[in-house]
């Protein structure tokens, strides 16, 4: 199995248990972080943030240890959400403004119905393991074979794994019909809004377990993009995806849908491709930087805004179109980011939530803007 994360995953994962190791408390009984809720915190949103969202006009932004922050003034002040577990948290999605999932370490999916004040656990490792064996049973009454006893080692191993293994990304496009990706390949759907789940892993090609980091559709059409260049496609609404090949094997942490077929993705070492049939073809989007790209962001004007972990920002007006930098160098790592309401650009990354510019309309932000 494959074990390489993006560099936000990873950092989290490593400063989480060094933070633990050093604690006080490190002799004494801990919860399972799985049940314990995240801690209330007046530094939330100066902590290491890994994606933020819309919900509506509120932003909601999400990060380490089951924090969980509320914006509804585009980002000028934040409140704490009640979260039921204090796993790090790698993604967030709001398909209206009150209904919205989050996803992270240890297979936790959670639910909000209240644009992000409060949030349930719809699912977590231990039970996701639980579905991939009964997937893999399934597989086998339906199909006895030795690609389905394989299936079934492969499934039993995560069970014996423990729910060690983190979701990266959800995507859902509307109130019940979504995805959670991770690593090592995993996938589950649900058809009800996360009241139950399936396994999806034998509905991928992807026999290597590669890594997955983003999932988006496009109608019909869904695409998935992952480490060492791993790109599928399903052009039957999810119920199976094929490995298509790109010019690099670099892991793309971000990917975007564009109009008329088009698909762009962005990763290590600055890495990205566009393509304009649906994934066919490729061709290099050219950058003068080799920082790595960690997020896509499709402006409410049709540009596409590229941001990478040394806080740089390009932007391109449309597919095959020269990008333009944007001439803004932020001196804080940026791991997602989104429009606000009011046009601002609002970035997370390690050292929590900043506010870039007030009109990212205009071709530039002025230097200074970052707050």
């Amino acid at each position: 199995m494959s074990s390489f994360l993006p560099r936000s995953a990873l950092v989290v994962t490593l400063a989480s248990v060094w933070t633990f190791l050093a604690s006080p408390a490190f002799s004494e009984p801990v919860m399972p972080v799985l049940v314990r809720p995240a801690l209330a915190t007046p530094q939330a949103s100066h902590s290491v943030l890994i994606d933020i969202a819309r919900a509506g006009t509120r932003l909601v932004a999400v990060g380490e240890r089951g924090i969980v922050i509320t914006s509804d003034d585009n980002g000028q002040s934040w409140c704490q959400s009640s979260v039921p577990v204090s796993v790090t948290l790698t993604a967030v999605q709001f398909v209206d403004s009150k209904n919205g999932w989050a996803v992270g370490h240890s297979g936790v999916v959670l639910r909000s119905q209240d644009g992000g004040a409060s949030w349930t656990k719809q699912l977590d490792g231990v039970r996701a393991a639980s579905l991939i064996v009964e997937d893999a049973k399934h597989a086998i009454a339906s199909n006895p074979g030795s690609s389905a006893q394989a299936t079934l080692k492969a499934a039993q191993q995560f069970l014996s794994d423990g729910p060690d293994k983190p979701f990266l990304y959800v995507h859902f496009d509307d109130v019940l019909h979504g995805y959670v990706v991770g690593a090592y390949g995993l996938i589950f759907h649900t058809a009800d809004g996360g009241e139950s789940w399936q396994s999806w892993l034998r509905f991928v090609d992807n026999p290597k377990g590669l890594n997955l980091y983003s999932i988006q559709s496009d109608g019909n059409t869904l695409y998935l993009a992952g480490e060492q260049g791993y790109f599928a496609r399903s052009g039957d609404g999810g119920k199976s995806f094929k490995h298509i090949p790109t010019p690099r094997d670099a892991s793309y942490f971000a990917m975007q849908v564009m109009p008329g077929g088009g698909v762009v993705v962005a990763g290590l070492r600055g890495s990205a491709f566009e393509s304009t049939d649906r994934g066919d073809a490729w061709q290099p989007t050219t950058f003068e930087s080799s920082e790595s790209f960690s997020a896509l962001v499709r402006m409410r004007d049709g540009r596409l805004l590229f941001a990478n972990e040394a806080g740089e920002f390009f932007v391109q007006p449309s597919l095959n179109h020269p990008v333009e930098s944007l001439g803004v160098a932020s001196s804080h790592s940026v791991n997602a980011a989104v429009e606000a309401a009011n046009g601002s650009l609002v970035t997370v990354g390690f050292r929590g939530v900043r506010v870039v510019g007030r009109n990212t309309i205009a071709s530039t932000i002025p230097q200074g803007a970052v707050k």
